[in-house]
């Protein structure tokens, strides 16, 4: 099993930890993960990080696909896989109505069946095998109707591609699941429970007997952001993690319209994340948070004292000698835990 961390998204102010990157990199880490909402964005923190390391890989968890065409995102991918000697990851999302409509002013669409035709047409791209076309439900190449001039012709990439390049998707749908599973080389849920790989595994297989070739979990990475809160005050460290689950929970999405609601329904905390989005859309946010249940935050992230973290990681060894997790992205930055993480797995 592979560790990675994630960077996340910067406030008002690009901060970029590299003496924290560059130890993580000697610890024999295995990539570092930047992020965009609608501040930073993640391929220039990417390519920030890159150029000034020698050995981890770099990826985006995650590019926006509507902010950018496939071909756009092909045309950097491929940029800095040359210019890293091969060390960026693509990291795709379908991101939120909220803000796909709001931000980038385009419709959202159908994730899906855009996730499945931006591959797709990335694969082809760098594959380079000859000018791309391609007639989807989303994506047209060339373009035609409306507004057009008539002008586009199928074009093949001047610079040389490596259809190698993995890509990963950010899902926790089943759909979004299957997809990943026929299309991408990985899948960030974003959280996930060790000992109930099955809530994503009757999903990916799905995926993978659509892909056919023999695809399976040997040649495709489960990598679930883990949320890690160092704290010899338990109670406190449990605290300081009930309002990511509740925002998430309860606010990422309308009422009967939010995906974490019902994965975390499929996890086995439905009534309690019906309550949690009922209070937050309400309001009540502080309420909510305290619904936020222990069980729920030790089954998905790792909490306590040192010794106690060491304790509960027995489920994500299982799982990684199992294959049902390839790699760990810890969502911390602090250069004690990358160590004591490092001290367990590496």
């Amino acid at each position: 099993m592979k560790l990675g961390f994630l960077l996340g998204y910067s406030g008002k102010q690009i901060h970029i930890p590299i003496d924290l990157i560059r130890q993580a990199e000697s610890m024999g880490y295995d990539s570092v993960w930047t992020a965009e909402a609608y501040g930073n964005d993640a391929v220039t923190a990417a390519a920030w990080v890159l150029a000034q390391t020698t050995k981890i890989k770099v990826g985006t968890a995650i590019m926006q696909m509507p902010a950018r065409s496939p071909a756009m995102c092909a045309m950097t991918s491929m940029s800095l896989d040359q210019l890293s000697g091969g060390r960026f990851i693509v990291g795709l999302g379908a991101s939120g109505p909220q803000v796909v409509e709001g931000w980038h002013g385009v419709p959202y669409g159908k994730p899906v069946t855009r996730t499945r035709e931006y591959i797709q047409i990335m694969r082809k791209i760098m594959a380079r095998e000859g000018p791309v076309e391609f007639d989807g439900e989303i994506y047209q190449l060339p373009l035609t109707g409306p507004g057009t001039t008539g002008l586009g012709k199928p074009l093949k990439s001047i610079l040389q591609g490596n259809p190698d390049i993995p890509i990963y998707t950010a899902s926790i749908t089943p759909a979004g699941l299957r997809c990943a599973a026929e299309v991408a080389d990985g899948v960030f849920p974003v959280w996930m429970d060790p000992d109930k790989y099955h809530v994503l595994g009757d999903h990916l297989d799905a995926g993978f007997a659509k892909a056919g070739n023999g695809k399976s979990l040997a040649n495709f990475d489960v990598a679930p952001f883990v949320m890690v809160m160092l704290n010899d005050d338990l109670d406190a460290a449990y605290n300081a993690l009930r309002p990511w689950l509740a925002l998430y929970i309860g606010g990422m999405g309308a009422k009967g319209k939010n995906f974490y609601t019902d994965y975390t329904t499929r996890l086995g905390y439905g009534d309690v994340a019906l309550r949690i989005q009922d209070l937050y859309l309400s309001g009540k946010k502080a309420e909510a948070e305290a619904l936020v249940p222990n069980e729920l935050l030790d089954d998905v992230s790792l909490i306590g004292p040192a010794a106690r973290i060491v304790e509960r990681l027995a489920p994500w060894k299982e799982a990684g000698k199992r294959g049902e997790v390839g790699t760990m992205m810890l969502s911390v930055q602090d250069p004690v835990v990358l160590e004591l993480f490092a001290k367990e797995l590496l």
